[in-house]
Protein backbone atom coordinates (compact mmCIF):
# COMPACT_ATOMS: atom_id res chain seq x y z
CA UNK A 1 0.00 0.00 0.00
CA UNK A 2 1.42 3.47 -1.21
CA UNK A 3 2.07 5.58 1.72
CA UNK A 4 0.66 9.32 2.29
CA UNK A 5 3.81 11.55 2.93
CA UNK A 6 3.61 15.10 0.76
CA UNK A 7 6.21 15.73 -1.66
CA UNK A 8 6.72 19.11 -0.29
CA UNK A 9 9.89 19.40 2.64
CA UNK A 10 11.70 21.75 4.41
CA UNK A 11 15.73 22.02 4.58
CA UNK A 12 16.74 23.96 7.76
CA UNK A 13 20.52 24.39 8.54
CA UNK A 14 20.95 25.32 12.05
CA UNK A 15 24.25 27.72 12.68
CA UNK A 16 25.62 29.34 15.57
CA UNK A 17 26.75 32.94 15.33
CA UNK A 18 30.56 32.00 14.25
CA UNK A 19 28.77 29.71 11.23
CA UNK A 20 29.35 26.10 13.10
CA UNK A 21 26.50 24.05 11.35
CA UNK A 22 24.43 21.32 13.06
CA UNK A 23 24.53 18.05 11.81
CA UNK A 24 22.45 14.92 12.51
CA UNK A 25 23.68 11.57 11.37
CA UNK A 26 20.61 9.46 10.43
CA UNK A 27 19.76 6.31 12.62
CA UNK A 28 19.36 4.12 9.15
CA UNK A 29 22.26 5.36 7.41
CA UNK A 30 25.46 5.62 9.65
CA UNK A 31 27.55 8.14 7.82
CA UNK A 32 24.95 10.02 6.33
CA UNK A 33 24.74 13.13 8.20
CA UNK A 34 22.55 15.87 7.36
CA UNK A 35 20.35 19.36 8.73
CA UNK A 36 17.06 19.05 9.52
CA UNK A 37 14.52 17.95 7.02
CA UNK A 38 11.09 16.98 7.62
CA UNK A 39 8.25 16.94 5.35
CA UNK A 40 5.01 19.35 5.44
CA UNK A 41 1.81 18.07 7.24
CA UNK A 42 -1.21 18.57 7.06
CA UNK A 43 -2.72 22.78 6.32
CA UNK A 44 0.97 23.33 8.20
CA UNK A 45 2.69 26.35 6.20
CA UNK A 46 6.11 26.07 5.32
CA UNK A 47 7.39 28.14 8.38
CA UNK A 48 5.38 25.72 10.89
CA UNK A 49 6.58 22.82 9.55
CA UNK A 50 10.43 23.99 9.59
CA UNK A 51 9.77 25.04 13.37
CA UNK A 52 8.43 21.58 14.39
CA UNK A 53 10.57 19.52 12.51
CA UNK A 54 13.27 21.52 14.31
CA UNK A 55 11.69 21.08 17.42
CA UNK A 56 11.13 17.09 16.46
CA UNK A 57 15.00 16.37 15.82
CA UNK A 58 17.15 18.43 17.87
CA UNK A 59 14.70 19.46 21.13
CA UNK A 60 15.64 23.23 19.88
CA UNK A 61 12.46 25.05 20.66
CA UNK A 62 12.12 28.61 18.18
CA UNK A 63 9.01 29.75 16.66
CA UNK A 64 8.49 30.86 12.73
CA UNK A 65 9.89 34.51 13.29
CA UNK A 66 13.34 32.73 14.31
CA UNK A 67 13.55 31.31 11.08
CA UNK A 68 15.26 32.71 7.96
CA UNK A 69 13.56 31.97 4.77
CA UNK A 70 15.57 31.80 2.23
CA UNK A 71 12.95 31.77 -0.92
CA UNK A 72 15.12 28.91 -1.99
CA UNK A 73 13.55 25.71 -2.93
CA UNK A 74 15.51 22.44 -4.72
CA UNK A 75 13.45 19.80 -6.65
CA UNK A 76 14.73 16.28 -6.40
CA UNK A 77 14.21 12.89 -7.10
CA UNK A 78 12.69 10.94 -4.35
CA UNK A 79 15.54 7.99 -3.87
CA UNK A 80 14.10 4.93 -4.79
CA UNK A 81 14.36 3.32 -0.90
CA UNK A 82 11.87 6.13 0.57
CA UNK A 83 9.45 5.99 -2.42
CA UNK A 84 7.05 3.73 -0.75
CA UNK A 85 6.30 6.31 1.95
CA UNK A 86 4.67 8.93 -1.27
CA UNK A 87 1.21 8.15 -2.71
CA UNK A 88 1.74 5.82 -6.30
CA UNK A 89 3.35 7.20 -9.08
CA UNK A 90 5.46 10.32 -6.63
CA UNK A 91 8.90 10.55 -7.81
CA UNK A 92 9.95 14.12 -7.12
CA UNK A 93 9.99 16.65 -3.86
CA UNK A 94 10.01 20.23 -3.60
CA UNK A 95 12.24 21.29 -0.97
CA UNK A 96 12.08 24.83 0.73
CA UNK A 97 15.17 26.11 2.44
CA UNK A 98 15.29 28.17 6.07
CA UNK A 99 18.30 28.68 8.26
CA UNK A 100 18.04 29.10 11.87
CA UNK A 101 21.03 31.06 13.79
CA UNK A 102 20.94 29.58 17.37
CA UNK A 103 23.71 30.51 20.82
CA UNK A 104 26.67 28.50 20.48
CA UNK A 105 26.70 25.79 22.75
CA UNK A 106 22.71 25.55 21.89
CA UNK A 107 21.62 21.53 23.53
CA UNK A 108 20.68 19.24 21.64
CA UNK A 109 18.59 16.34 21.82
CA UNK A 110 17.88 13.89 18.99
CA UNK A 111 15.45 11.61 18.11
CA UNK A 112 16.85 8.04 18.26
CA UNK A 113 14.79 6.52 16.04
CA UNK A 114 15.92 9.31 13.28
CA UNK A 115 19.13 10.64 14.33
CA UNK A 116 22.15 8.46 16.05
CA UNK A 117 24.50 11.26 16.49
CA UNK A 118 24.83 15.30 16.48
CA UNK A 119 27.91 17.62 16.17
CA UNK A 120 28.83 21.15 15.59
CA UNK A 121 31.37 21.57 12.75
CA UNK A 122 32.42 24.76 10.97
CA UNK A 123 30.59 25.32 7.97
CA UNK A 124 33.07 24.20 5.24
CA UNK A 125 33.69 20.92 6.78
CA UNK A 126 29.53 20.51 7.22
CA UNK A 127 29.24 21.34 3.52
CA UNK A 128 31.67 18.33 2.61
CA UNK A 129 30.06 15.81 5.05
CA UNK A 130 26.49 16.21 3.75
CA UNK A 131 25.49 13.22 1.54
CA UNK A 132 22.56 15.31 -0.10
CA UNK A 133 23.34 18.11 -2.80
CA UNK A 134 20.83 20.33 -1.78
CA UNK A 135 22.03 20.23 1.88
CA UNK A 136 25.44 20.70 0.71
CA UNK A 137 24.65 23.75 -1.64
CA UNK A 138 22.83 25.45 1.47
CA UNK A 139 25.83 25.21 4.17
CA UNK A 140 27.72 26.39 0.85
CA UNK A 141 25.81 29.75 0.53
CA UNK A 142 26.04 30.16 4.49
CA UNK A 143 29.41 30.30 4.46
CA UNK A 144 29.11 32.77 1.69
CA UNK A 145 27.19 34.83 3.69
CA UNK A 146 30.24 34.38 6.38
CA UNK A 147 32.50 35.98 3.94
CA UNK A 148 30.66 38.78 2.92
CA UNK A 149 29.87 39.69 6.60
CA UNK A 150 33.28 39.83 7.73
CA UNK A 151 33.95 41.52 4.01
CA UNK A 152 31.80 44.45 5.65
CA UNK A 153 33.98 44.66 9.15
Amino acid sequence: MPGTKRPVSVLVVIHDPQFKVLLLERAAHPGYWQSVTGSQEHSENLRETAAREVAEETGINCNGADLLDWHLSNRFEIFAEWRDRYPAGITHNDEHVFSLCVASGTPVTTAPDEHRAWRWVAWDEAAAACFSWTNRDAILMLGQEKSALAGRR
